[in-house]
């Protein structure tokens, strides 16, 4: 008995260290990603689309492949579409409760068509009940589409424009860029510790797996993007946490499923095929929905937005 609460004691203060390491880490890599924004003239909605969202999904890639590695596919799919779900319903819509955030519709539009197909695109494929090797390299071919969009996004910037080029000399970016490494890294490290403490916990709890990974894991790995939107929102950056989660969204689901697939075959089951997914449609277009009808993303859409997510988690623990 004393053996147990002495594993529970330290299992809750490494919940704590990780909470630490992810706030800290992510104070840093938002404020770095900004400096580095503005020092080089590249445009914050392309920072928080491509490199903010690449670390910021490092926690979710991590667990889903290393799931499918040890054969352990439920934790896979679960965590990817999870995180597409609390990504937008959890972090999305609290900070637009908190704070109405605006929209540029061109790069809003664009981006949230690239998460829309990749959502689409894995259900039909996940229809015969398995996401297969030759299924993944579908959903990795909107990846590298949604990369080469952002690509010839940042070469349209800065066209005909040299000084957005080469606004300061690459040895004034150092800090920034080790700040950014750190930053990402304390984020990454801290998530990875945090799954893992919440697994234990969960286990204690008697916890099903597939219910684990769509919530308390998809939670856990979200934490870096919840982190940074709060941050870089709070800092005046809305447009970092759209960015990014509408970027973590499509890595989400036509990196990290893609990739995993390569591993092996991806078994779904048939509450990802008639709850999950259906969900994690909805609660995609009712954020695209809500962008486009507007100039901005108000209070009480972040509210419905919301609303959605934790009608998806009740449901999920009544029904299953």
């Amino acid at each position: 008995m004393e053996m147990y609460r002495s594993l529970m004691l330290v299992t809750v203060v490494l919940l704590l260290v990780s909470l630490l390491m992810i706030t800290k880490g992510a104070d840093w890599f938002v404020e770095s990603a900004v400096s580095i924004s503005e020092k080089s003239g590249i445009p914050k909605i392309i920072i928080g689309a491509t490199i903010v969202s690449f670390a910021t999904t490092a926690p979710e890639f991590t667990v889903s492949a290393m799931a499918a590695y040890l054969d352990h596919v439920e934790m896979t799919v679960g965590n990817a579409v999870g995180s597409a779900i609390c990504n937008i319903g959890l972090v999305l819509g609290a900070i637009i409760l908190i704070k109405a955030i605006p929209v540029e519709l061109h790069g809003f539009t664009r981006k949230g068509g690239f998460m829309l197909t990749s959502a689409l695109l894995l259900i039909a494929v996940a229809y015969d009940g398995v996401v297969s090797s030759f299924d993944g390299i579908l959903l990795l071919l909107v990846f590298v589409g949604f990369m080469y969009y952002n690509f010839r996004l940042q070469r349209a910037v800065f066209d005909g424009n040299e000084e957005l080029r080469e606004k300061v000399p690459l040895s004034q970016l150092r800090k920034d860029i080790a700040l950014f490494i750190v930053g990402a890294l304390l984020v990454v490290v801290g998530s990875r510790i945090l799954v893992d403490a919440g697994i234990t916990i969960a286990e204690w709890l008697g916890i099903p797996e597939m219910i684990i990974a769509l919530t308390l894991v998809a939670l856990g790995t979200s934490l870096p993007e919840l982190i940074t939107a709060v941050s870089s929102t709070l800092k005046g950056h809305q447009d970092i946490s759209i960015g990014n989660i509408l970027g973590a969204n499509t890595m989400d689901i036509a990196l990290i499923l893609g990739a995993s697939s390569q591993i092996r075959p991806l078994t779904i089951l048939s509450q990802s095929l008639n709850y999950d997914f259906p969900f994690m449609l909805l609660i995609m277009v009712l954020l695209v929905i809500f962008g486009i009808t507007g100039r901005k993303l108000e209070r009480w859409e972040g509210g419905v937005i919301l609303g959605v997510y934790l009608a998806y988690i009740i449901g999920l623990f009544t029904l299953f």
